[in-house]
């Protein structure tokens, strides 16, 4: 059996005719850039995630940048984001010649640990970038508590949580922006780049529009220097349409989860969840720790489990056709790129920990009770021959 990581037809079939005729209406209105389908889109997207604005934007990249640079964030500044995350996190801030400071990560979530962040803050310090990472927010209180009490910005990442809540609040409603991403593989993806910025502060949200168009306003005016960050009116419509099936999906995307938690306990795999993780690690003969159920909404943009074994579990499952990723092998803090900011390795065991055992397994609305069953059957086999070969 072939049980792909994503699989972009099984859910682009059953809506081709909706996007069809979105992509021809642009079209025929000759209304390519910034035009009423991105307007329209923005109203959706700020309605959907209870804020009061969005501003459309080339890709979730391009979200983050111009954020900080409406926060006027550049050289000398620091910004205190998490090691784990896609690189565009901490890429955008260098960027801007600023420095990225990292903070560790909560082994339950994989999400930046508030406890961490404190004791990072300097003098020098503008932002908090928060990543809600794999479909499910960061602890946002206490976040947003010492933002405040150090007058700091907060930029949500949702690039991978549009949907997901925090005691009843949306991601990107929060913190003073959010930032969302819709590369096609994520749970409302384009067809290409595109990105969306919302707030809820009227004044920030005009100066991420105006950043958006070289810093114009009005038009071939420019108090300020800002890029190309448009979001076309195309990938928009797309959106727009997608958006209309969204909570379906992602309801799809929860009962896989749920059903991947019953078959692991159901399989004879020592399984444990990832909030016994701190206490007992790799201790009492578990073999895999599943992903620690929110109390909050989990969109499940990712299902990643923890193996210790990990790229030998993936070469396996890659025999069986079974399509799984690793989100991310290595931790910001050990990228080449970032060896100025002179970090050793163990400065966040927590992060280095988990590039090394985590595997994202395919969770996408149209996977099948078969297929599911199947992927975890192969995992069972997999630990059955680790015994027969140490017997």
């Amino acid at each position: 059996m072939k049980v792909p990581l994503l699989d972009l037809e099984a859910q682009y079939r059953p809506i081709m005719g909706e996007v069809e005729k979105a992509i021809a209406s642009v079209l025929g209105s000759h209304q390519h850039i910034l035009g009423p389908a991105v307007q329209d889109c923005e109203r959706a997207i700020a309605q959907y995630s209870n804020c009061t604005h969005g501003i459309g934007v080339s890709s979730g990249t391009d979200a983050l940048l111009v954020c900080l640079m409406a926060e006027g964030i550049g050289a000398g500044d620091e910004v205190i984001t998490t090691p784990y995350t896609f690189f565009a996190t901490a890429g955008c801030v260098a960027r801007l010649g600023a420095k990225p400071v990292f903070a560790d990560i909560d082994p339950i979530t994989y999400n930046i640990n508030p406890s961490q962040i404190a004791t990072q803050i300097t003098g020098k310090t503008k932002a908090i970038m928060p990543v809600h990472l794999y479909g499910q927010m960061a602890d946002m209180d206490p976040i947003m508590h010492v933002a405040e009490k150090h007058g700091l910005a907060v930029i949500e990442d949702a690039a991978q949580a549009i949907g997901s809540e925090y005691k009843g609040k949306r991601a990107g409603s929060i913190g003073h922006y959010g930032c969302f991403s819709f590369y096609p593989s994520k749970n409302l993806g384009a067809a290409g780049d595109g990105g969306m910025v919302v707030t809820n502060d009227p004044v920030r949200a005009e100066r991420v529009a105006c950043l958006r168009a070289h810093g114009s306003n009005p038009k071939y005016y420019h108090k300020v220097i800002g890029g190309n960050f448009r979001l076309d009116s195309l990938q928009a419509a797309i959106v727009l349409t997608k958006l209309r099936h969204l909570d379906g999906w992602t309801a799809g995307r929860q009962r896989n989860a749920e059903r991947y938690h019953r078959l692991f306990r159901d399989s004879g795999i020592c399984v444990a969840n990832t909030s016994s993780f701190p206490k007992a690690r790799w201790h009492h003969g578990v073999e895999v720790y599943l992903p620690t159920p929110a109390e909050d909404r989990h969109i499940y943009n990712q299902y990643v489990i923890r193996v210790r074994g990990r790229d030998a579990l993936k070469s396996f499952l890659r025999e069986k056709g079974v399509g799984t990723e690793i989100y991310y092998p290595v931790p910001l803090h050990r990228q080449e790129c970032f060896g100025y900011l002179g970090i050793k390795p163990g400065a966040f065991p927590e992060s280095e920990s988990a590039a090394a055992e985590t595997l994202a397994l395919p969770v996408y609305p149209e996977l099948t009770d078969e297929q599911t069953r199947y992927v975890v059957d192969c995992i069972a086999d997999f630990f059955r021959s680790k015994k027969s070969a140490c017997s």
